[in-house]
Parts: C-alpha cells; structure tokens; sequence
C-alpha cells in the first residue's frame, strides 16, 4: 500500500493542475448580475427605461460594459463612447449583424425595414440606395419640400396651437411622402400618415426585446393562438397586416400615378426610370426600392416627431433659452422675414438648439441591438459569437466628460463658444446608432428639425399652459419608454409673437 502512496500523491496533483488550467482558460466575461439555472438574467433586464438602469449597474459593478445570460443567450451592453467606438466602429466587421428578435422579425414581419436586416449582401443593397438618395449633396434636392411643409406647419400651430403633436406628424409624413412617392397628403387624416403611423407605433412596441416573453423564449413563437398566454401571437397577427401595408400602399400609388401619365417627381419615380433607361430593371430591383422607401419614412418620421415634441417641452420649461433663440434668430432675418436654409451658417445658436435636443432626450436611448459573429476580446473580457451588442446612446450623451455638467439639462450653450459652434464638443451623432448601423437619413433629419425650430422661434412664443384658476401646469417631462421615446401628452400655450408674425405666416403660406 504504501508503495501506492507516490501514485495517489500525483494523480491528485495532476488533477489539481489540470483543474486549474481549465479555470484559467475559462472565458471572463464582462461583469453583471447572477443569474439562474437556464433563465440567467432574465429578471434583471429592465423592461422600462432600461437606458437608466443599465448606467446604474455600471456603477454598482465598477464597469462600463456589462454582461447579462437570456437563457444562454450572452447580451452585452455598453455605456461607453469609447468602447462602443471601438466595438461598432473600429471592429465593425464583427459587430454590424442583427440579431433576429422574433416579435419584430418573424411574427411581426419588419424583415423589410432596412434597420432590421441582417448584415449581407441584401442588406448593402438596400444600404446603397438609401446612400444615394439621402446623402449630402443628395439631400439638397429635398429642402424645398422641408420649407413648404415647415410653412404649412406655421399655419396650422396658427389655427389650432393645442393640436401641435398631430400637426407634427403631419409635416413629418407631408415631407417623406412628398419626396419619396410624390403624394400631396391631405390636411387631416390622411390614409398613408395613419397606416404609417400604426406601423411606427407596433415598431415602437415590438422593439422593447423585453415585451415580449417569445424575445427571450423563441421557442414560444410556435404556442397556437389559442394557448393561454398566447396574446402575443394575436396582437402580432393585428399589428402584421399594418406593417405590411405601410411598404406596399404607397408604392401602388406610384404605380398607379405612372400608369396615367400623372406621376410627381420624387425619388420613386427617378429610381424606377433610372432603371428602366439602363436596363437595370427588376422585380427584385422594384421590391428592394419599395422596402428602402418605407424605411426611410421609419427613420425620419420617428426623428423629426420626437426631437420636435421635445423642442417644444425644453421651451416651455425654459423660457430664457427661447428669448436667446429668437433674438439669434431675429438678428439675422431682422424679423421681417421667415428663415430659410440659406441662413443656416448665420445662426449656430439654433444649431446648438438642435443638438441639444439631439442629446437631451434621444429617440432610441438604447441603439438598436447589434450581433457579434465571432469570439472576441475586449481588455481582458470575452465577449462570445452570437451575442446581443447593445450601445446605450443614453448614457454616452449623458456623459459629463463629453458634454459637461448637469447633462439632465437642457442647455444649448454647452455646444457654443465666443458665439460660435464649439468643436471641441461632440456632436451627439450617438442618437442615430453606431459604426456600418448609424441611420444613413441624419443629415435630412436635422436639416428638418434646424428649418422647423428656426421657423417657430421666429413666429411663436411657447409658454406654460394656466388651469381654470390661472396657475401655470408644470409638464410631468415624462416620456415613452420602449425602442422609440416621445414625450408623453403635455399641455402648453402656442401663440403668435406679434401681428407681424401673423402677416409673415401668412405670406409663407401664399409663397408655396
């Protein structure tokens, strides 16, 4: 036996070893909460204002990276400009796929939306027409339908200022529907706005990964309609017949308007003859136009409603910024005169407003997911193949390292300096997503949102709404939480800054 005692004495010594390589080579993963047997973390991703909780975390862990388990699935969320730079952009190769959400992809059916489609070859395609149509200086062919449809906007806060939210989806579908498909809308419920509308709205609520259990549970998407805890499947059967008419409708009336020889100009019409003149021609080809117009409608609707709606709230709850936008504005239309694009460069103040808004309260405080499609290291964490990649753009534009102090103010004067746009500071480029995913329709999205804000600084006066008894209301400042933010229902009073403001709305109108 006791010859034995040497061979005991190695085979544990020889397990302890092996043991140890095996934990040493164990993956380390980026730091986040415990989870449980097979769920992981279900429980812990927020299903409201995740953007907020997700910074916090990054203070209790001591980490701008975090790494949460959905059921084996790894999803990484980062809070960093840095790290999200070096991730999305500098390594875009391996970070610029999709993850397939089955609510939004499959039961839903938004494969067609270009900001959901995987990383390939279809997806340049349709990349490269977006390009084509919406990059400067290809956006310059669009400003005339901005200004007519910021004109119209002036007269309608004019008629019925308290119906300033609907009035912004109006202009914001009157300036894509134009441009795209060459539809004049019509002044108040207009079919193409509102099936447009309610697909954006099951975009918004299909977005949120965390709605929905089937996100987290693929397999749920085979349960029968019938099965209890099935109202997904029906609300997704409701929401799917929308979210394909909003693509197919508009196209057909292009369709209809070139067979009778009464066709606008607008992009569709310039692409498909583009076409047809080089033989480039196809089903194909006509499919992949009538998806990328759709989205383009997506993008910059969302955009421009939510970063104008916040316009108006940063407004009425702070006064003395407005009184400086409207004297920046004044002092170069001399107030006898509405602003156009041509004044752009004579007014970075309102360029600041812009980026403010940009920054203050971003559409999606959480980027769209991205997916990795290998292994990777990121400073001694692993980050493994498949994972769900999320930049939370919340939490980098709130970074007072970028931006300065009381990032939860809305304060424009953070991007000036000696009367001019600082470039020290960064432009919150962060609000339309990272690296090969960014939104290709910025540049058409603030160009939009600078024209409407000059515009109403230079004819309103936004102010608190007063109760029965006088009292100003103080809006909740409260917003939607889910992949689209909006500012929730708030009151306020829109009125003319003088008569001649009322003259010079008018004029605008009879100028179109």
């Amino acid at each position: 036996m006791e010859s034995l005692l040497p061979l005991d004495v190695i085979a544990s010594a020889l397990a302890i070893y092996l043991l140890a390589q095996i934990l040493r080579r164990k993956p380390r993963l980026p730091p986040g909460p415990p989870g449980y047997p097979i769920i992981g973390n279900i429980f812990d991703i927020p299903q409201n204002e995740g953007w907020i909780v997700y910074k916090d975390m990054s203070r209790i862990y001591d980490s701008e990276i975090l790494h949460f388990n959905m059921a084996g699935t790894s999803v990484i969320v980062v809070n960093s400009f840095d790290i999200a730079r070096e991730l999305f952009e500098k390594r875009s190769s391996i970070y610029s796929d999709r993850p397939r959400f089955p609510m939004m992809n499959e039961l839903i059916g938004f494969d067609w939306h270009l900001g959901f489609m995987p990383y390939g070859d279809s997806w340049r395609d349709h990349r490269k027409l977006f390009h084509q149509e919406f990059q400067p200086p290809a956006t310059l062919r669009h400003r005339p339908n901005e200004l007519q449809a910021t004109r119209h906007l002036l007269g309608k806060l004019l008629r019925s200022p308290s119906d300033f939210e609907r009035h912004l989806r109006h202009m914001a579908g009157m300036i894509i529907l134009s441009a795209a498909y060459g539809i004049d809308i019509q002044p108040q419920n207009d079919p193409y706005v509102a099936i447009s509308e309610q697909a954006l709205h099951a975009m918004a609520c299909a977005g949120n990964n965390t709605a929905f259990l089937v996100d987290q549970l693929p397999f749920l998407k085979y349960v029968p309609e019938w099965f209890p805890g099935a109202n997904f499947k029906r609300q997704a059967r409701e929401w799917r017949e929308t979210v394909s008419a909003m693509p197919q409708l508009p196209m057909d009336f292009v369709r209809r308007s070139t067979a009778n020889g009464n066709a606008k100009d607008c992009i569709a019409t310039r692409v498909l003859e583009s076409m047809h003149e080089d033989g480039s021609y196809s089903p194909e080809k006509e499919q992949l136009l009538q998806n990328v117009l759709a989205a383009i409608y997506a993008a910059g609707a969302d955009t421009t409603v939510s970063a104008l709606g916040t316009f108006i709230l940063a407004m009425v709850l702070n006064p003395e910024i407005q009184k400086k936008g409207q004297a920046a504005v004044d002092e170069v239309t001399g107030g006898s005169r509405l602003p156009d694009f041509s004044d752009h460069h004579s007014i970075p103040y309102v360029d600041a407003m812009v980026k403010e808004v940009l920054r203050w309260k971003p559409v999606t405080p959480l980027a769209v997911p991205h997916l990795s499609t290998s292994d990777d290291e990121y400073k001694g964490y692993f980050i493994p193949k498949g994972s769900v990649v999320i930049g939370n753009s919340w939490a980098m534009l709130y970074d007072e390292s970028l931006y300065g102090p009381r990032t939860d103010q809305y304060n424009p004067d953070r991007f000036m300096k000696d009367g001019e746009l600082n470039p020290d500071i960064k432009h919150p480029e962060m609000a339309f997503g990272f690296g090969r995913r960014q939104c290709p329709g910025q540049d058409m999205a603030e160009s939009s949102i600078w024209i409407t804000i000059a515009s109403i600084l230079a004819c309103f006066d936004i102010s608190k709404a007063v109760d029965e008894n006088g009292v100003p209301i103080e809006p909740s400042g409260e917003y939607t939480s889910g992949m689209l933010c909006y500012p929730c229902p708030f009151p306020c009073t829109i009125h003319p800054r003088s008569s001649r403001a009322e003259v010079l709305i008018s004029e605008g109108m009879s100028d179109l």
